[in-house]
């Protein structure tokens, strides 16, 4: 009877263990580096957004890339958000990260663009890239860049063995010009890096698709948005209509397999544009231009459908 009752618990502990080391490696692990703070409120919008779906990753950094006015804290205001929603989110899902892990991760980067034509300098957030992308594991780190990429720059030119490790999928256009001497940094010294860079396929997430009904800008944000929750209370104070031009990096993961960035997802579909077989950026095909945007339409044909997703979180939140 015993030696039953041990086989039994064996095989449920194993099956067990099985699920959870099944998970883990199907949730992938994640730093994000934002401008939260700065010039542009989008970047509240994206990370209330991001934490939402924080069951989603395996977060391993959140990193305050400026330069301008965002800070470290910027981030932390939106975890305490965050923890004031977190049980009922828990009521929706499991496996939401606690408040304290998310503040041990965030790190200050860089508050200055790159001088000269390579990095001189590394952040603690730069280190902190290249701590987690040497920790032992044989998933891939990706690096969603918001703002502009200076502390990935740092991290890869300090330690380019890391390159193998990573992948980035950064928001370009106005970020880009923050710090364009990192980004050519990147782009000219290291064709090997496995990136999306996304310049204009990113206005799809408020450039065109389905806007009627309660799903245009501001009519979600009214509806949906506005009372649920502390988080949602903050995304309303920060901006009352959606922008949230980092989120198609997040989307990227939640629908779409994302060792493909050429297939269909809710953050987009690319091409290579180069004869690099690792870089890629905006469609120009000209079935999805939106507004002169190429590539908006390969995010914007999914609205309806991340947004109602979206909703059924926001939902619980507001505990309705």
């Amino acid at each position: 009877m015993q030696l039953l009752f041990f086989v039994c618990s064996l095989v449920v502990f194993q099956a067990i263990a099985g699920d959870v080391t099944a998970q883990q490696k199907t949730l992938p692990r994640v730093v994000v580096s934002t401008d939260i703070g700065g010039d542009d409120p989008d970047d509240y919008q994206s990370m209330i957004h991001f934490l939402m779906y924080a069951d989603r990753f395996q977060i391993e950094g959140l990193i305050s890339s400026p330069p301008g006015k965002g800070r470290k804290k910027h981030i932390e205001e939106v975890i305490s958000a965050y923890q004031n929603d977190l049980k009922n989110l828990q009521k929706q899902r499991k496996g939401y990260p606690s408040p304290r892990n998310l503040r041990k991760v965030t790190k200050q980067g860089a508050i200055d663009p790159q001088e000269g034509e390579a990095p001189s300098a590394l952040s603690d957030g730069a280190k902190w890239i290249v701590e987690k992308a040497n920790k032992k594991s044989s998933d891939y780190l990706y690096i969603l860049v918001w703002g502009s990429i200076t502390d990935v720059a740092q991290a890869v030119h300090a330690d380019p063995g890391i390159k193998q490790k990573i992948r980035i999928y950064s928001i370009g256009s106005w970020n880009t010009v923050q710090d364009e001497k990192s980004r050519d940094y990147l782009f000219e010294n290291h064709p090997d890096l496995w990136w999306i860079e996304n310049n204009t396929t990113f206005r799809g997430m408020y450039m065109g698709g389905f806007m009627e009904e309660d799903f245009s800008n501001t009519s979600f944000v009214e509806k949906h948005i506005k009372s649920a929750g502390s988080m949602g209370n903050l995304f309303w104070e920060k901006k009352r209509d959606i922008k949230m031009g980092d989120t198609p990096s997040v989307l990227y993961f939640l629908k779409g397999d994302i060792n493909n960035p050429e297939g269909e997802s809710w953050g987009g579909a690319f091409i290579r544009t180069t004869n690099r077989a690792t870089y890629w950026s905006d469609n120009p095909d000209k079935d999805l231009i939106e507004n002169d945007r190429q590539g908006a339409r390969s995010v914007n044909k999914f609205r309806k459908e991340f947004l109602m997703d979206w909703a059924e979180l926001l939902q619980s939140i507001s505990g309705k």
